[in-house]
């Protein structure tokens, strides 16, 4: 667990060449690298090249449509880096189509990603690690219990994301920080990547379908509120009992329950819309009436939106799904709040790609010794 004033600073580039990778520039990044390197560029070629790069998928550059020169190309070419993180192993869950990637970065750091169907045929979204492990300790969290090895750069982030789009037959039209770590933990990383997934020479996705994951940490919320982002933050709340919840979540020790609600208040205020509450369900934990009691007593009037998920624990003594009794009952009284409810549902769980099952280790493996 990380103190509170603690976040640590994003790595130094860990390209296999040492040169900075355009997977994780907008066009006005590049152009400010090639200026600070002595080529003489303008933000028109930086667009159509990256344009080339990131949203059509292609690394060569001598294959764009539209002429760039030579010497234009053959910079770029000298001075930054397209190598994409090695895909260890991808692991589909034939139950629901999700597909777990295992992806390898240039240090041998290991993380996920996950395709995820969404309801219209044809149409996907993209579950991205932001860390490599991860610090809160959740404790029904198979990443909180690998600990933080470091953050992850912008580009490997994009780097995901780019080989699981390319791979995948139909559209991918949104994108969840949701796999290993703490977004709001490698705050600038994760939104500089989400600028690159939403820019039109990148990822081209609209950036009010990019979701952005926290456990709490106040003043990064409060500095996501102030800089006005479109992306949508999810908090996770969990439960509503203090007590309870710095039992679950141990970063509320440093951020407490009362801080957390505060910061979803001026959120939820400044973007003039409902924000978005996570509560990860836990049989017989957090699904009783007195937590629908303390969500009345402290959101009261709040515009919220409610992502209620199942736990995904494979320990064997571990925390249990809730029952359908159990979790009809707490949704009943939740919606008597009248706030509105959706029930997330978290595939891939045979794969152990469901939310909260990101370990960093290969399916096949795991698979033979157990």
């Amino acid at each position: 667990m990380t103190n509170r004033a603690e976040q640590l600073r994003p790595a130094a580039p860990i390209t296999g060449s040492g040169a900075p990778s355009l997977f994780g520039m907008r066009p006005q990044d590049l152009l400010a690298h090639l200026l600070a390197e002595g080529v003489p560029a303008r933000i028109d070629q930086c667009r159509r090249l990256l344009a080339h790069v990131l949203a059509d998928g292609n690394s060569d550059l001598d294959a764009i449509q539209r002429p760039l020169s030579r010497s234009f190309r053959r910079d770029v070419d000298r001075l930054t880096d397209r190598a994409r993180l090695e895909v260890v192993e991808r692991i589909e869950d034939p139950a629901d189509g999700f597909v777990k990637y295992l992806l390898r970065s240039p240090d041998g750091a290991l993380t996920e990603a996950v395709r995820i169907p969404l309801e219209k045929p044809g149409s996907w979204s993209v579950c991205l690690s932001s860390q490599v492990g991860c610090a809160m300790q959740c404790t029904f969290c198979a990443t909180g219990r690998l600990g933080l090895v470091r953050h992850l750069q912008p580009w490997e982030m994009v780097s995901a994301f780019l080989t699981v789009r390319d791979e995948t037959e139909g559209r991918v039209t949104g994108a969840v920080f949701m796999g290993q770590g703490e977004p709001l933990h490698n705050y600038d990383a994760v939104i500089q990547a989400a600028r690159v997934l939403s820019a039109p020479c990148g990822g081209r996705i609209n950036a009010k379908a990019i979701s952005i994951s926290t456990v709490g940490l106040v003043p990064q919320i409060r500095r996501y509120t102030a800089e006005g982002h479109k992306f949508r933050l999810i908090i996770s709340l969990t439960s509503a009992i203090a007590s309870r919840r710095a039992t679950l979540l141990p970063v509320a020790g440093a951020w407490p329950l009362d801080e957390v609600v505060q910061a979803i208040r001026e959120h939820a205020a400044a973007a003039r819309g409902r924000t978005t509450v996570a509560w990860v369900l836990l049989g017989g934990v957090n699904d009783g009436p007195d937590e629908v009691a303390a969500l009345k007593e402290r959101f009261a009037g709040m515009p919220l939106r409610f992502n209620i998920i199942d736990v995904n624990d494979a320990r064997p003594d571990g925390f249990r799904t809730a029952t359908d009794a159990e979790r009809t009952d707490f949704m009943s009284g939740v919606a008597a709040l009248r706030i509105p409810m959706v029930r997330r549902y978290s595939g891939g769980r045979d794969r152990n790609a469901a939310c909260g099952m990101l370990a960093a280790t290969r399916y096949e493996t795991d698979a033979a010794t157990t």
